[in-house]
């Protein structure tokens, strides 16, 4: 028999390949195809094709619809096909690609398997929704599927299935024992890969260890167990469900991946040579060697007010119009502002993580009430709006009471409902005045910062002074920050839509799909602590007397930014006045942005992201992330005359501040990985919605408050909608191409990181994403990470260093 360890192996083994999927509440971008980023792009995409049954890359209609636009460089594609042989003309290429056969999916022999197996999955893994519990859930999910198969009329009673082990391990090992062990992990791997959306959640459920998967603990060998004692009984060929690969890259994938190349080069050339442009361009910098940058001025010459937003692409946006209305300085830096922390809001039941997925939380921040009226009050409607969310809820999961309260409540609520539909807007308008009238937590509540030890298990509570020193250190370390205004405003971010499965993904994805307001708030008060002020002077950090932080919230929807300012003084309070009359200008310059991108143009900006913002019935409030494929590290000076359409991440960096390299270190090993996840979601979820998105939001069904149907069962929908993604049926709204990233720096500084960093190096040698290095110390010359280290000039005008030169990256040659 084989040993229990080495089974556990080869199970894990066999799960690797399927991506996690975290659940709708706290929803989080990932690439989907995360398990198979150890090896090339080309390769990749056809090995997840054979696995999981989706395109690996853009359907032929829109690489004709990006070449027509001119979206794709002729000359570039022309170059790009004929380094691989192909020397007829692009329209050509296309008829062929067009002409090639879509190898069809291979029949479904698991329909019955799928069919019980999933709906158990969805009663046991509900959180909170299922008004009647599967039994025995606390046992795990083994246990508890032991306890209900004999009564389940669906299951085939024979084989193992009839008789089930006391161990899932056992059970697996029945089910396998016909096979030779040395099939095992492919088997496994197919049936792990048959249904990935339940597989990626419970891997995630599994890895966070949190209060559900405590209370109903499941693990990949139950799941497994489960999945192959079905398998017996509806006699499926297990052997022939994994020989049914066969990993081989087509030729039509081969032109797409030329294709695809040549898009993103156009896109990267395009933003490499204007952000070299600007470096050319400033003034004051010491070409050849460290210096300040000149975007910074005169250390008296002080702005009106910082802002400091989120990396996201929305922030880009709002960014240009802040900048526009008054003497304001932005800033990029990832939204969790450092802290990696679990938060407990008032009156939640529930702790959540608000930090990348990529990071542990470190600390618990809880939110605890002032004493007063105001906790009064707040209480009071806390309430009400309780009472009345569980009627909302009892009414969505039972009918008969729905039908009966609707009759009882008569015409009230029929106007009700009437006006969330056919005047959606004049809602928000209510909403608004109910929201002034009742103070939200940030306004009577403070956040519990002193530190308390870690008691049971449970995270520290709070922060140490050396831990809030550091933090803000490292802020404004990683920004390159070197003079500071009056007013400093820590800016995170949430998005506001009604009646949405999918809200979370409009929130920041920094703070795991949580809004980022929170992680704003730990920052600021801890930069106005007096003890950390006169730390950060000692660090050369020089914090004026008179610099008030606060915090903010940008409403990614509307484009309203939320000051929470009840901790400014009164001497700052011209200050404020001017800085929100100035915000509320960009408002209406940036909403009106956001709704000529969704077809809305000659309307009010704020009036319709408003509208859609309080529509149940609007299947896309805004566009998330869509059209992400840039993201720049280096100061604002770079991009701050540029309009980059809001596709690019945007995080501040000044190489002149940072000798060691250090802070490029924490950017291009952190917020680069996270941003190159979301892109890859968004690129997948485009270019096969139906195997790596999640479909039309109009016939979703939400289930366990874990995620989505497509009907009525099935497979859990891992990633992003339709609505999210696309123009119209077939008209992508965002352009699928991988993450071009630019760094202002010296090259030697990048490639010293990569070189203490494999995992990273490796995600750039297997053409994941890409680096470009414009390096201000060598005439502002733009040089392109190749593989294993090696740099090329990125542009006609680039110079290649000579051979012998001092300090001179590795280049190959052109």
């Amino acid at each position: 028999m084989t040993t229990e360890r080495a089974l556990r192996e080869s199970v894990e083994n066999a799960a690797a390949a399927v991506g996690s999927v975290w659940p709708a509440h706290s929803f989080v971008t990932a690439n989907p195809l995360s398990g198979f980023e150890d090896r090339p792009f080309t390769e990749a995409v056809a090995e997840a094709s054979d696995l999981l049954g989706g395109r690996g890359y853009p359907r032929t209609e829109t690489f004709r619809a990006a070449l027509d636009a001119g979206r794709i460089d002729r000359e570039r594609l022309e170059s790009e096909l004929a380094e691989r042989g192909h020397d007829d003309d692009p329209e050509a290429l296309l008829e062929r690609m067009d002409a090639a056969e879509v190898p069809e999916r291979p029949t479904d022999e698991t329909e019955g398997v799928d069919r019980v197996l999933t709906k158990w999955l969805s009663a046991f893994l509900d959180e909170g929704r299922a008004q009647w519990p599967m039994p025995n859930r606390e046992d795990g999910f083994y246990e508890a599927f032991r306890s209900v198969a004999g009564h389940d009329e669906q299951i085939p009673d024979r084989g193992v299935v009839a008789d089930l082990p006391e161990s899932a391990l056992d059970a697996v090992e029945s089910v396998m024992a016909p096979y030779a062990e040395g099939r095992w992990e492919s088997v496994f791997e197919a049936q792990f890969a048959a249904l990935p959306g339940w597989t990626g959640l419970l891997k995630r459920r599994a890895a966070d260890e949190g209060a559900w998967q405590s209370a109903y603990p499941i693990t990949l060998s139950d799941y497994l167990a489960v999945r192959l004692a079905l398998a017996d009984a509806f006699e499926v060929d297990l052997a022939a469900s994994a020989d049914a690969t066969d990993r081989s890259v087509e030729p039509a994938d081969e032109l797409a991946d030329a294709f695809l190349t040549a898009w993103e080069a156009s896109y990267r050339g395009d933003l490499v040579e204007r952000v070299a442009a600007e470096s050319e361009d400033r003034e004051g910098g010491a070409v050849g060697g460290e210096g300040v940058a000149p975007d910074e001025g005169d250390a008296g010459d002080r702005p009106d007010a910082q802002l400091v937003f989120c990396i996201d692409t929305r922030s880009e946006v709002i960014r240009r119009h802040v900048e526009a209305t008054g003497d304001y300085e932005t800033h990029g830096y990832a939204g969790f502002f450092g802290v990696p922390m679990a938060y407990e809001g008032y009156d939640s039941e529930v702790t959540v993580d608000a930090c990348p997925p990529i990071l542990d939380a470190e600390h618990r921040i809880s939110e605890v009430p002032n004493e007063g009226d105001t906790r009064a009050k707040r209480d009071r409607w806390s309430r009400l709006r309780e009472a009345v969310g569980e009627t909302v809820e009892t009414l969505r999961s039972n009918p008969g009471t729905a039908f009966s309260f609707v009759e009882s409540a008569g015409g009230g609520y029929g106007l009700a409902l009437a006006a969330r539909t056919l005047l959606p807007g004049r809602v928000h308008d209510l909403l608004d005045v109910a929201d002034d009238a009742v103070p939200d937590d940030h306004e009577f509540c403070d956040q519990r910062l002193d530190h308390e030890p870690a008691s049971d298990g449970d995270l520290p509570a709070g922060l140490t002074r050396e831990e809030r020193v550091e933090y803000a250190a490292t802020a404004f370390e990683l920004m390159g920050w070197e003079r500071f205004g009056r007013l400093v405003v820590f800016t995170g971010h949430a998005g506001e839509t009604a009646n949405n499965p999918y809200a979370s993904s409009l929130d920041c994805g920094a703070c795991a799909g949580n809004p980022g307001g929170p992680s704003a708030r730990v920052l600021a008060a801890i930069c106005n602590d007096r003890e950390v002020k006169a730390a950060l002077r000692e660090r050369g950090i020089d914090v004026p007397e008179d610099t008030v932080f606060l915090a903010a919230q940008h409403n990614t929807t509307t484009d309203e930014v939320d000051l929470y300012d009840k901790d400014v003084p009164e001497s700052h309070a011209d200050d404020l006045d001017r800085l929100r009359a100035d915000l509320a200008e960009a408002r209406e310059g940036a909403a009106t942005e956001r709704a000529a991108s969704m077809g809305a143009e000659g309307s009010s900006g704020v009036r319709e992201t408003e509208r859609r913002a309080a529509d149940w019935a609007e299947t896309r409030p805004e566009w998330g992330l869509a059209g992400n494929a840039g993201f720049v590290v280096g100061p604002r000076g770079l991009t701050s005359d540029l309009d980059l359409d809001g596709r690019a991440f945007l995080h501040s960096y000044d190489w002149a501040t940072d000798p060691d390299g250090d802070a490029l270190e924490a950017i291009l090993t952190g917020p680069m990985v996270v941003t190159q996840w979301i892109n890859a979601q968004y690129y997948f979820s485009t270019v096969d919605n139906a195997a790596y998105g999640s479909g039309s939001k109009v016939t979703q069904n939400p289930v366990g408050n874990v995620g989505v149907y497509q009907g009525n069962g099935g497979d859990l929908m891992s990633g992003l909608p339709l609505q999210s993604v696309m123009a119209g049926t077939d008209e992508p709204y965002h352009q699928p191409l991988r993450l071009s990233t630019v760094v202002h720096a010296p090259v030697e500084r990048a490639e010293s990181v990569l070189a203490d960093h494999g995992a990273v190096a490796e995600l750039l040698d297997n053409d994941w994403l890409s680096l470009t290095v414009v390096d201000p110390t060598r005439d502002h010359r733009a040089f392109r990470y190749e593989s294993e280290l090696e740099w090329s000039a990125a542009t006609e005008s680039a110079r290649v260093e000579a051979p012998g030169e001092a300090n001179a990256p590795t280049v190959a040659d052109d």
